[in-house]
This record gives C-alpha cells, structure tokens and sequence, in this order.
C-alpha cells in the first residue's frame, strides 16, 4: 500500500505537468477549405484571444503522411506565431485522418494549387489580415511554397525549412549522410548507391509499376502509389522559380541535417534569390526540421520522447521559435512592400 502510494505521488504531479507543458497559447479550429481537387480537412489555430484580424502562416508539410498538426510537433510553432499576432493554417494530407483523396496521387504542382486555395480561403475570412498572410513549409514543401510566392506575390513572407534545390541530389545525399552517421562499410555504400542508380534509371526510362516489381530490386517492393508518387515529382528543381520570387524569404537550416545538403541550398538561394529578400539563419546541432540534432537525429531515443512530452518547446533547436516569432512580427504588411 505504501509502495502503491508513491507511485500516485509521483504519477499525479507528471501528468499535471504533461497537461501544463502541452497548453499552448493558442486557439484551434476544425475547418473544411474548399480544394482543386477536394475538400482539404484543416486546423485553424488562432492567438489564444482577440478577435483579430490576424495575421495567418499556412503551412505546407514535408513528405509522409502528415496529419495537420503533424502528430502535434507543429503546436509550439503554431505558439510562436500566435505571439506575434498571427493565426496559422494547416490540414491532414488527402487520404490522412478521414480526409479525402490520396496524397501520394499528388504532384509539387497539385500541392501548390491546394495551397494557394487555402490561401484564398483565408482571405476571405473576417478574423484574417488579408495583408499579413505567409507561407511556412518544410522539407518537400521547399518545391511548393517557392511556386505559390511566385503565383502569390502580394503574400507577405514565404518561410523555408531545411528545404532542398534537387530531388534526386537531395535523396543521393540523404542517403550517404545516413551511412556515414552510421559508421557503414564502404562497401554497403556501393551497394546502396548501385540500388539507387537502378531505380533512377527505371524512372528515367518511364517504367510501368509492374515493370519495377519484375525488376526485383526492392524485397519487398515499394507500393504502387509511392512508386507513381516518386515517378510524378522526381524531377523537382526549384532552381528556375527562385529567381522569379518577389516576397520576403526566410530560409531557416539546421547544420546536422541528414536529408537535406544545406550549403548546396544556402548556395543556390543566395545565388538565385535577391539579396534584399533574403534572410538566412544556420543553426549549430539542429536536425532537418531544426529541432535538437540529439534528439530528432535519434527520434527512438528515450530521451526524445521524454522531452516531447514533458517540454514539447525544448525539442527546438535555441531561439528558433524565437527567431520566427520575431521575423513575421518585424515585416510590415504585404501592401506597405511594394
């Protein structure tokens, strides 16, 4: 009995703490956006008072099969906004959560177009600032968002998150900076580079899904849907849309990110984006999504998921929430731009 009441003392004050440590400052909605294709499901997360007009951040995700708030990794972003001012906009990909559709069916183009109607959408809405709305996307999102700020050029900011230049140079990367953080064999390398040379040469050559399966390369083989998802965008350069951007970006890269070559996209975006639109901030151990490289570089980690759960703030990289809390706050509004 007595061992039987130390757990309670303990367990009681942790799952206080889990409760005040997963109250963010912020308001969330369900919200159905009329898409191109189909209704796109939605979370509006609106400053935890005032009845705006706000600012809005739509967010694009990455790759996978994200729900909106992408298992509540983006809540304390979502916060960081909230703080400036700004209510930010995200959905379940088509097909996640009971949404409709199939977001492995979808093209970098597809996804634009659906962004740009959520865009749209907002502008419509009373409690949004139709002159402070920007874009944040992360990862594959940086072949999307660039397309909408050059089709959205009154959006106030674009923001890029460890965001590649090239499909496939971002996947030959991808993957020798996972062999080498795992200390792999050269030949293992080797091995997995003729693999990859394989596939992209069926891509090259337009195969068919069966023509992949006869092929016998993977075991077991890829679906069909992420087979024709990778032959649809595996062409992705954002190299001829950057110079077209007319909107403030932020380009936000975390120097221990194993997906993505971040000087290659420092390069490029310096090169290509003007140089009065461009902000970039690097940050020391931080991962892809520019969370702790200790902790989202080993995401099964006991660790990891401790801090996700007690201090779901704490698995960002220092002052990266910060840093765009004060970037959106610091813009003026789109129509004092141009």
């Amino acid at each position: 009995m007595i061992a039987f009441g130390c757990v309670v003392a303990l367990v009681l004050p942790a799952g206080i703490w889990v409760l005040y440590a997963n109250d963010f400052a912020i308001r969330e909605q369900r919200v159905t956006i009329p898409g191109p294709a189909e209704p796109l499901d939605g979370v509006l997360a609106l400053p935890k008072t005032g009845n705006g007009p706000f600012g809005l951040v739509v967010f694009v995700h990455g790759d996978g099969p994200a729900d909106a708030s992408r298992d509540a990794f983006y809540r304390p972003i979502w916060e960081s906004f909230a703080r400036a001012g700004y209510a930010s906009l995200s959905w379940n990909k088509p097909g996640i959560d009971g949404a409709p559709g199939n977001w492995l069916k979808q093209s970098m183009q597809d996804r634009a177009a659906e962004t740009i109607a959520a865009i749209d959408w907002a502008r419509a809405r009373a409690d949004i600032d139709p002159h402070r709305i920007g874009a944040w996307g992360i990862s594959q999102g940086g072949w999307v968002v660039p397309e909408v700020a050059v089709r959205k050029p009154d959006l106030q900011f674009a923001i890029l998150v460890g965001v590649a230049i090239n499909w496939q140079r971002q996947g030959e990367y991808n993957l020798r900076a996972e062999l080498r953080a795992q200390q792999a064999p050269q030949s293992e390398l080797a091995k997995a580079l003729a693999h990859r040379e394989r596939i992209n040469q069926l891509l090259h050559d337009g195969a068919t899904y069966d023509a992949y399966r006869a092929a016998g390369i993977d075991a077991p083989p890829m679906s069909a849907d992420r087979w024709g998802f990778i032959a649809r965008n595996y062409h992705a350069d954002v190299s001829a849309t950057l110079p077209r951007i007319t909107v403030p970006v932020l380009l936000e890269l975390g120097a221990s990110d194993l997906n993505v070559d971040v000087a290659e996209t420092e390069g490029v975006y310096r090169q290509l984006v003007r140089r009065d639109l461009l902000t970039v901030q690097t940050y020391p151990h931080a991962s892809h999504s520019i969370a702790r490289e200790d902790l989202d570089n080993n995401p099964d980690s006991v660790k990891a998921y401790a801090v996700a759960l007690f201090a779901p703030r704490q698995l960002y990289a220092p002052s990266y929430l910060d840093n765009l809390r004060r970037y959106v706050q610091e813009l003026p509004a789109a129509k004092e731009i141009r």
